[in-house]
């Protein structure tokens, strides 16, 4: 008799609805049809990784499918998609476990629970170690930001628009998503202002707020 394909969610995140999620959602509907298993449903959410529990609605659905015993693992792209916050992040798994469901993340190839449902000491390691590198990511990238716009204001400097004029980071992103794509392609600023035609100094706006909406790594 054949067995029947395991039930899985995929979960994937990205920080604004500029993002596209398409990526993640490829790669890991590609690794769940080699393995054979059975896709139930594919959760996306456009939220920041620093949100709170209350506000990862991804979250909650992937934890209601496993209460109702529709899957048996989530996939996930990387830690980083779960959160960049370490309560929300081992919480999230904690509620896994004592679901029997085991979250794999595909950046390492890992899975925290062993074929006899016990958990593996090695991925709970790792995953706490991940967690807290996404977290720290986070937290170094509004120290250089915040050290960058104190020392403009020191200087006399102050980056962006006049006050009362400033775009939002979606609409600033999305005006200048060629930029993104550039960057994202490897290019330097210098090299992304003269492909694009813009500025040195719009291309340093555009990398810090695609940065802060992890479009770019940081």
């Amino acid at each position: 008799m054949t067995a029947k394909p395991i039930p899985v969610a995929i979960l994937v995140r990205v920080s604004t609805k500029q993002q596209e999620t398409a990526r993640q959602v490829s790669e890991l509907c590609t690794y769940a049809t080699q393995r054979g298993y059975h896709v139930v449903e594919v959760c996306e959410e456009h939220v920041s990784g620093a949100a709170s529990e209350s506000e990862r609605e991804g979250l909650a659905r992937v934890l209601e499918l496993g209460r109702l015993g529709k899957i048996k693992k989530v996939l996930v792209h990387e830690v980083s998609r779960v959160a960049r916050r370490n309560s929300v992040a081992h919480k999230f798994l904690e509620d896994l476990d004592e679901l029997g469901v085991s979250l794999y993340w595909h950046a390492q190839g890992i899975e925290t629970l062993l074929p006899n449902g016990k958990r593996n000491p090695a991925a709970s390691i790792m995953f706490s170690l991940l967690a807290e590198m996404a977290r720290a990511e986070r937290e170094q990238f509004k120290e250089r930001v915040e050290s960058g716009m104190q020392e403009a204001a020191r200087q006399g400097r102050y980056p962006g628009r006049p006050k009362g004029s400033a775009k939002s980071e979606e609409s600033l992103l999305s005006e200048y998503s060629q930029v993104v794509r550039q960057l994202k392609a490897g290019q330097s600023i210098r090299n992304t202002a003269a492909i694009c035609k813009v500025s040195k100094g719009t291309v340093e706006k555009v990398r810090r707020v695609a940065l802060e909406a992890e479009q770019l790594p940081a």
